[in-house]
């Protein structure tokens, strides 16, 4: 597997993360030198026609004042009977399905891997894109074949004015601050809200987005609050013993609102609990149907497996994270949580961590790696 970027370009990551990550655009020419992408044209379009990818396809007229969205899985006859020009073709979370594009995935582990969301590759033929539109979360926009032109400028928002009369978000008041046409292995960082809009400049227009989650602050507080709220019981509710006659019935005082106060900081007061819910909120898969389960293979099973020298790998599309404790480890896998002792270390970075998984044959490796095949998260590379 590949090592994280040291440098983008001429710049050291730490500079970038400085000065660009989250704060404005970044142009790296020749970002990726030699850049050979991983996956064709063809290929893409057969992944487009696969039960379980999602895919769209985004037309547009001359104009550009007309659109059309589509969604897979698409036809045969769909893709080949589609116009010579205007229209683009993405697939999401390619690396799901194809190794070499994960691989590719890890060169951008500079910033955390439980950041990571996917890499999506649009195909576009000459003039297509889907319009000027901003997204709010980061985004690293690499050029794998042909020409694109990128138009960058300004921040938006939810109240920003929008097209109601398109089927995808396009920002009507459009005005670029600047230009950029991308060849094969250059690179187009975008920050969270910055305006962007890229179109293809001839045929074979080939664009990888490497996008980062992003949680609003609604998901945050419904996620936390759901989990927490599974593991109290209904006798733990509002009380006030210290209270008082009022002249004032009707009136919720300020003595009431410390209570609630008091009850909402004292959940959000353990970081231990916060931790445990962010584990499982940042791996949760993006599609659990991909997991697939070994319900089979049973711990002597794996023992000897690892005797002969088997390797593991995690599935594609799985998602891995730890928290370190004072003593052990939270290892965090497709939404669940396990608890290690500390001389499990070796194993949990291992396996957050490793292309390719070498373990002792411990037996609490072997229960572990038990369960996480049990999950669908781990498979013996044969």
């Amino acid at each position: 597997m590949s090592q994280p970027l040291t440098h983008l370009g001429d710049m050291p990551i730490e500079t970038f993360l400085r000065d660009y990550w989250q704060k404005k655009p970044l142009l790296i020419r020749n970002a990726l030198p030699d850049f050979e992408p991983p996956v064709a044209a063809d290929e893409l379009a057969g992944l487009a026609l696969e039960e379980g990818v999602e895919s769209r396809l985004i037309l547009q007229s001359e104009d550009k004042l007309d659109w059309q969205l589509e969604h897979g899985p698409f036809s045969e006859e769909e893709l080949t009977g589609l116009p010579e020009t205007n229209w683009t073709l993405l697939v999401q979370a390619v690396d799901h399905w194809v190794p070499e594009v994960a691989d590719l995935l890890a060169q951008f582990h500079f910033v955390p891997s439980w950041r990571m969301d996917d890499l999506m590759i649009s195909y576009a033929t000459d003039g297509g894109g889907v319009g000027p539109h901003y997204d709010n979360y980061d985004v690293f926009l690499l050029q794998a074949s042909g020409t694109r032109r990128w138009e960058v400028g300004g921040i938006f928002g939810e109240e920003s004015p929008r097209r109601e009369d398109t089927p995808v978000m396009i920002l009507p008041e459009w005005q670029a601050d600047e230009v950029w046409d991308l060849q094969p292995g250059d690179m187009l960082y975008i920050p969270p809200r910055v305006g962007h809009n890229g179109y293809a400049v001839g045929d074979d227009c080939m664009t990888y987005s490497i996008g980062f989650r992003a949680p609003s602050h609604e998901e945050i507080l419904d996620g936390f609050a759901e989990f927490i709220g599974k593991s109290l019981l209904s006798e733990q509710r509002y009380s006030d013993p210290d209270l008082t006659v009022t002249d004032s019935p009707a009136e919720i005082d300020a003595n009431a609102i410390q209570r609630v106060q008091t009850i909402l900081q004292q959940y959000v007061a353990d970081p231990a609990k916060i931790g445990e819910w962010f584990g499982r909120f940042m791996t949760d898969p993006k599609y659990p149907d991909q997991l697939t389960a070994d319900d089979e293979i049973e711990a002597d099973e794996v023992a000897e497996l690892l005797a002969e020298g088997l390797t593991l790998s995690r599935t594609e599309g799985s998602r891995f994270a730890y928290i370190a404790k004072d003593n052990g480890y939270s290892l965090f896998v497709d939404g669940q949580c396990f608890d290690c002792d500390s001389d499990m270390e070796v194993l949990v970075k291992t396996l957050c961590s490793a292309p390719v998984i070498e373990v002792e044959a411990s037996e609490q490796n072997i229960a572990l790696i038990t369960v996480l095949m049990h999950l669908g998260s781990l498979y013996f590379n044969e």
